[in-house]
């Protein structure tokens, strides 16, 4: 085996002790919430597709650098800013969760004032970077099902900041 490839498969190995680890402390959480206020059963659905997404975009190749990033010139919040390695570029993730998709997908929910809320937000990120620093907006749909895996889908570069000048 080569070296490339030991540390490959220590990578994996450490990702997915990651990811048990994550699943024991909810199961955990899930235990001792009853002894203080449960939120919204949508609010628990939200943060079960952030935390799913966030290992997906892991797997896949992102590096997470911030979760539910906050500023205080601004309300609301990027929910995951990560660097896709495969071409360096700095994305603002948007993570979008719903129980079925009988509605309407849940990529839509990322709407005209929801995109702007975005944009600012990143606006104020990329504050502390270099200007020629490549970014983009990227949506992430999550279902959950019980008992499998959630089906996740991933749209790169979803909207743009240009076309809200």
């Amino acid at each position: 085996m080569t070296c490339a490839t030991t540390a490959t498969l220590r990578a994996m190995a450490s990702g997915r002790m990651v990811e048990r680890i994550a699943g024991a402390l909810d199961r955990i959480a899930g235990v001792l919430r009853p002894l203080r206020a449960r939120q919204a059963a949508h609010l628990e659905t939200g943060a079960e597709g952030e935390e799913a997404a966030y290992f997906w975009l892991r797997k896949h190749g992102y590096q997470v650098v911030s979760r539910n990033w906050r500023t205080r010139r601004r309300r609301g919040e990027i929910d995951l800013v990560a660097w896709d390695r495969d071409d360096g570029t700095l994305c603002f993730v948007e993570v979008q969760t719903r129980s079925s998709r009988a509605v309407m997908p849940a990529e839509a929910a990322v709407n005209l004032p929801k995109q702007r809320e975005l944009i600012e937000m990143a606006r104020e990120y990329r504050r502390r970077l270099p200007s020629e620093t490549p970014f983009r907006f990227d949506v992430v749909s999550v279902y959950p099902t019980t008992g499998k895996l959630p089906d996740i889908q991933l749209f790169k570069n979803a909207f743009s900041s240009s076309r809200m000048k």
